[in-house]
């Protein structure tokens, strides 16, 4: 039988809003905590940003090594990280707007 990996939704499959997190619970104890949580800006990049960002770190910030890694010229890998980068900004502006409008 084959392990299937379950993934975080992101957006609402009825109108494409940011979905936000109502319930936490903990395996150990059973404690539940309830709420309307945002989800952090990480968890709402695709698995692919989330990836890129992790051997983005584990590089230390280096692109040169990035663009080895990935096999990818220094400036595609540039380019991608700005697109990561834009896209964390507009998470972080939207979820301070829904915040703001609470």
């Amino acid at each position: 039988m084959q392990n299937i990996v379950k993934k975080l939704p992101q957006t609402c499959p009825a109108c494409e809003g940011l979905l936000s997190v109502k319930k936490l619970s903990c395996d150990q104890c059973g404690t539940d905590v309830n709420g309307n949580f945002a989800l952090p800006s990480l968890a709402c990049l695709t698995t692919e940003e989330q990836q890129f960002v992790l051997e983005f770190v584990c590089c230390s910030g280096s692109l040169k090594e990035m663009a080895q890694i990935r096999k990818l010229s220094y400036p595609s890998v540039r380019n991608l990280l700005d697109e990561v980068i834009a896209k964390i900004r507009t998470i972080q502006e939207t979820t301070n707007q829904t915040t703001l409008n609470k």
